[in-house]
């Protein structure tokens, strides 16, 4: 091996085994840390305890309504997207995949606003409930209801990546044989996506189980705990067994989430099937006069699931306060103009955001690059053991891993002495190791599809591997590097679940800035922002849309 490829290849694996292994290493040893089979510990005081029976139920069923919820909305879009002759696809794909996107915080209060007899848009409407009528989101169908509006993007890509791969000659020889386009979708089409939709069930329930901000912000003020929310609440507490007890929680939680990753990953497995040598065009049905009908039930779903809460969104940041109807006498941008031009803390919060959102984009571009490189470069099995490795962080919940950062950095560096808990400098290193699997994916797929010829050329006349990585490398698969950053960027500018626990005064995100104006009955304040948030959101996705087409297959989600 190259000198500079073996040194390059180690350096890269000790940065790997810093950001994914060392966290996990560490909260597994205080989570066994003070266990004795004769006497009382931390973790067994956690498993006797009640309340975390009860979280464990109630997460159970939210994350579990939740995944009914998104199988249903994801493989109705993925089957109608896909398979049919609507007009406009892209469109409607960009739309169902915004409110995965949106941070859960923001989709939280955006229904909030929604509903209830303090609900701006609804007195504007004169349909408001009587005062003192209970807030129907404050519940554990509420949660289920936004976790599933969140996830159902997953189950969408899921089966459509299956849908794609499904060849018209199918469709052709059952209508050879005169079966009807329901028999081809009832006796084809579905038994050919089984798997891949049980798979996109289990992402969903693992992304329902481990999210943080719709649970905190309809949950928390009902008294309705799941996992998450008490493991936020334990870190509130005192005492010298409080994190080893939080370190027992969140094990909890990350087992059940492996434990579905790894089902996920079985599942997309079985899911492969041999069609992919079929020359044949993908499956279409053509819905004739059902196209307009079909379409507009599309545009009534989206415009509950996404154009309904954000509506009720901007009302409630143009009014002077909740429960205010919307004329022309009360409109008001008095809290855009005090979040934007009064409050410090907003200011504060977009520069943090923007600053740590930059950073770990950059760096993990410039990290990503050479080790696609690597694994590229590794027998199959290792390449794989090392990319699931490096998925770990990404898929176990943001509170877990913020708990496994905070015991990590809870007493200064060694040699240096400096300690990073309480400073931007804790969230930055849990960014880049919650992210690097998203900024790694498009890199590697840009990788799979390069010819090696080009690359063995440059070797035969001497070029060593970082020459041949700038000179060759960087420049085929720019897009894809690119669109790695963008999409870090995009995911950490709105993050609250790891920085919901890691920030401190003075360092608040945007995320937390949300959550906070929210928890403290600061309703409109934090509409303004959101709203604000979500206008962001949509933009980078746009971009992310305008590069698309000299992107590989599947680096952006939502585009074909």
């Amino acid at each position: 091996m190259d000198s500079q490829l073996r040194w390059l290849s180690i350096g890269l694996f000790v940065l790997i085994a810093t950001l994914s292994l060392l966290p996990s290493l560490r909260l597994l040893i205080e989570a066994l840390s003070q266990v004795h089979l004769t006497s009382a510990s931390p973790l067994s005081d956690v498993l006797r305890s009640e309340r975390t029976w009860i979280a464990l139920k109630n997460s159970f069923y939210t994350s579990g309504l939740g995944t009914v919820i998104a199988v249903v909305l994801g493989c109705g879009f993925a089957f109608v997207v896909t398979l049919t002759n609507i007009r406009g696809r892209s469109l409607w794909v960009f739309c169902f995949m915004l409110p995965m996107m949106i941070p859960p915080q923001v989709t939280a209060l955006s229904w909030l606003q929604l509903f209830g007899p303090a609900s701006p848009i609804l007195n504007t409407l004169g349909i408001a409930p009587a005062l003192g009528s209970p807030q129907p989101m404050y519940s554990a169908e509420g949660i289920a209801l936004l976790l599933g509006i969140q996830s159902a993007p997953l189950v969408f890509l899921a089966v459509r990546t299956q849908l794609i791969a499904l060849p018209q000659d199918l469709m052709e020889a059952a209508k050879l044989a005169r079966a009807s386009q329901w028999r081809i979708w009832l006796d084809i089409i579905v038994p050919l996506c089984r798997s891949a939709i049980v798979a996109g069930a289990a992402l969903a329930f693992v992304s329902s189980l481990g999210n943080f901000g719709i649970p905190a912000m309809l949950g928390i003020p009902a008294g309705y705990i799941v996992l998450p929310t008490l493991i936020y609440q334990q870190m509130a507490g005192f005492g010298n067994d409080m994190l080893s007890q939080v370190a027992g929680l969140s094990m909890i939680i990350a087992l059940l989430v492996l434990a579905g990753m790894l089902l996920q990953q079985w599942l997309q497995q079985r899911s492969s099937y041999a069609l992919l040598g079929h020359t044949a065009q993908p499956i279409s049905f053509r819905l004739a006069a059902w196209r307009l009908p079909v379409e507009t039930l599309l545009a009534l779903v989206l415009c509950f699931i996404l154009v309904m809460p954000l509506l009720a969104l901007l009302v409630s940041a143009l009014v002077p306060a909740l429960g205010v109807a919307l004329t022309p006498e009360t409109f008001t941008l008095s809290a855009f103009y005090e979040m934007l031009g009064r409050q410090s803390v907003t200011a504060r919060a977009f520069e943090n955001s923007m600053l740590l959102a930059s950073l770990s984009a950059f760096v993990l571009m410039l990290v990503s690059l050479p080790l696609g490189y690597v694994l590229m470069r590794m027998p199959l099995r290792q390449r794989a053991l090392i990319a699931s490795l490096i998925e770990v962080p990404y898929a176990i919940p943001g509170i877990v891993l913020a708990i496994a950062f905070i015991l990590l950095f809870a007493k200064p560096l060694p040699f240096v002495e400096a300690s990073l808990y309480g400073t931007l400098g804790i969230i930055f290193v849990a960014y880049l190791s919650c992210f690097l699997s998203v900024c790694l994916k498009p890199v590697l797929a840009a990788m799979t599809q390069m010819d090696p010829a080009l690359e063995e050329a440059a070797q035969l006349c001497g070029a060593r591997p970082l020459r041949r990585l700038i000179d060759i490398i960087l420049p085929l698969t720019a897009p894809a590097f690119f669109a790695g950053g963008l999409l870090v960027f995009l995911i950490a500018v709105n993050e609250l679940t790891v920085s919901a626990l890691l920030w401190s005064a003075g360092n608040e995100t945007l995320g937390v800035l949300i959550f906070n104006l929210d928890e403290s009955g600061d309703s409109v304040l934090a509409s303004a922002i959101a709203v604000l948030v979500v206008l962001l959101v949509a933009g980078l996705m746009s971009l992310l849309s305008l590069v698309a087409p000299r992107l590989p297959k599947g680096v952006i989600p939502w585009h074909d």
